[in-house]
């Protein structure tokens, strides 16, 4: 199968008749980055493989994160050695190998407030990171760290109180569309034979003995119960990890705590700066991450135990990040600054009586019951490692020689083909009628796969406008992400196909009705059900923005829940 392979609506029904219909090799229950990345690793070593997800690609954690490739300094300073030099290792190879169209390098100042040691203890530190990419098996991708004095960083970042410090270190990680990342990854598994469905939900297992055999989900579209039969099961459920184990009587020895992490979306203008920042606080870092048109500002790190399907940000989540931020900038942001906001939680697998902020982020894979496989923990950087070793487990199970991964030399979808079309820009853009900085746009979000959106253009010329009210992104990239991408909520195109419902100060409600007019031209709406998808968008919208009015969690999540996911 070409890597084109779109997800429409016609190859999920598809999928979940051919999923009904046989036993598959491995079934991955999850879809989020670990589900995906684990369909992926699964299906190219020659399994028969299928993916069902409750809601939809990245819904969860892994559209919720802080955007980041990194090989994790805190970790270093916690001597997780080989969890950093594995992150690091994961970094070159999907900047340089898997994913160049999608991670891409971003610069940081490690801001040094005192004199004397901080310079060589920092310093040392990077250096000691950078070492440990450069011993890696990839290409490193990134520049080497660098020391600033305070004149270089004013003219870095001249918005930032330069006059406060000693100096700082400017060092290199990378970053991408989470959410886009797993899109990527769903698309490049499909297109080698996986069958995936999202809006499934897996409500039980199904046994011979002490054997799971299967799984019964419910299309939560339509209703249909279904039983799906697999030789071996993953649970790649994130923080629903526990949820998983109850149904097979508690089983797993896995505990998995869930570490709620907000962030916060300004506009670029409201910090003049060329290079993120990364701050040290109380109890983890802070990170400022430019972002576009903008930046992020993240994170918090607190247990959560409330809703997971929705956590919900507070007012004192909100208030903590400003505060740290403010005491760096000379012009201090404000609630009015703040465009948009984000919730996520973590699957940290618990320790004894240990923070939130303190539980590593090395994954654990364990088969409690014969046929079961559940791998918990870990971080995005890591997903590819991640699915090789829940698919390594999965493979004691199913008997004969599987072969091993080979994920590290399988290209993301769009990978092929971005370096020749991004030398074509010029010839992109004259011919499709695009602006040379729509064309660029296109290109980080699709790479090589930026043909399939120009030629919805070319076909429906009305496409290359801009979409009312997010007008950064084009009408064909609402219609792309139905029609090849697997979307089916006005909620899934808003907040995670494009990321308009935190890049605008009004959370997208601009343009709610003329994406919902798009879609259901694909999708078959009818006049009543768009206006349902629209209500619910709204009513989200203004959940979460009374959820970020509550001073407590418990209060924001009672805001947040009153707005359930559209059925």
């Amino acid at each position: 199968m070409s890597p084109e392979a779109a997800l429409s609506p016609g190859a999920r029904e598809a999928a979940l008749d051919a999923m009904a219909a046989g036993e598959l090799d491995v079934l991955v229950v999850g879809g989020g980055v670990v589900g995906v990345g684990t369909a992926l690793d699964a299906v190219t070593r020659g399994l028969s493989v299928g993916l069902l997800e409750q809601r939809d690609l990245a819904s969860g954690t892994s559209s919720r994160s802080s955007k980041l490739i990194h090989g994790g300094l805190r970790y270093l300073e916690m001597l997780d050695f080989a969890l950093v030099r594995e992150a690091l290792e994961e970094r070159g190879l999907l900047l340089t190998r898997l994913a160049p169209h999608l991670v891409k390098p971003v610069p940081f100042l490690y801001p040094l407030t005192r004199r004397g040691w901080e310079r060589p203890y920092v310093g040392a530190g990077l250096a000691l990171y950078d070492a440990m990419a450069m011993a890696g098996k990839y290409d490193v991708g990134v520049p080497r760290h660098r020391h600033l004095f305070r004149r270089q960083v004013r003219r870095i970042a001249p918005d930032f109180k330069a006059d406060a410090l000693a100096g700082a270190i400017q060092y290199y990680d990378a970053q991408v569309d989470d959410a886009r990342l797993v899109t990527t990854i769903a698309r490049t598994a499909a297109a080698h034979g996986t069958l995936l469905a999202t809006r499934t939900k897996v409500t039980g297992f199904l046994r011979e003995g002490e054997r799971v055999t299967g799984v019964r989900a419910t299309d939560l579209e339509s209703g249909r119960e279904l039983a799906v039969r697999a030789r071996v099961v993953v649970n790649a459920a994130g923080v629903w990890t526990d949820e998983i184990q109850e149904m097979v009587g508690g089983r797993g020895a896995l505990h998995v705590q869930a570490s709620k992490g907000i962030h916060l979306v300004v506009p670029r203008d409201r910090i003049r700066s060329d290079s993120g920042i990364i701050l040290r606080t109380e109890t983890s870092v802070l990170f400022v991450i430019p972002w576009g048109r903008h930046w992020i500002i993240g994170t918090t790190d607190t247990a959560w135990n409330l809703d997971k399907a929705h956590p919900a940000a507070s007012r004192t989540d909100i208030d903590y990040l400003l505060d740290r931020v403010n005491t760096v900038l000379k012009e201090p942001l404000g609630h009015e600054d703040v465009e948009g906001v984000y919730a996520g939680l973590r699957p940290l697998l618990s320790g004894e009586s240990e923070p939130t902020s303190r539980i590593s982020r090395e994954h654990t894979v364990v088969t409690p019951v014969p046929g079961l496989v559940i791998i918990a923990g870990g971080k995005l950087t890591t997903y590819r490692v991640m699915g090789k070793d829940a698919v390594d487990a999965a493979a004691h199970s199913l008997g004969g020689a599987v072969p091993g991964s080979i994920t590290e030399r399988v290209r993301l979808a769009g990978a092929d083909g971005y370096e020749t079309r991004t030398n074509q820009r010029d010839t992109l853009a004259r011919t499709s009628g695009l602006h040379l900085a729509r064309i660029d746009h296109l290109l980080n979000r699709y790479g090589g796969l930026v043909d399939e959106v120009l030629a919805l253009v070319s076909s429906r010329p009305d496409l290359a406008d801009p979409l009312p009210g997010a007008e950064d992104y084009l009408k064909a990239e609402v219609v792309y992400a139905v029609t090849h991408e697997g979307a089916r909520h006005l909620d899934d195109v808003l907040a995670r196909r494009t990321r308009i419902s935190i890049e605008s100060f009004d959370r997208g409600v601009a343009a709610v009705a003329p994406a919902a007019e798009l879609m259901a031209g694909e999708l078959g709406w009818g006049h009543e059900r768009r206006a349902e998808e629209i209500d619910h968008y709204l009513r989200r919208v203004e959940a979460e923005r009374q959820s970020q009015r509550a001073l407590t969690d418990r209060e924001a999540d009672e805001a947040r829940v009153a707005a359930p996911d559209i059925v």
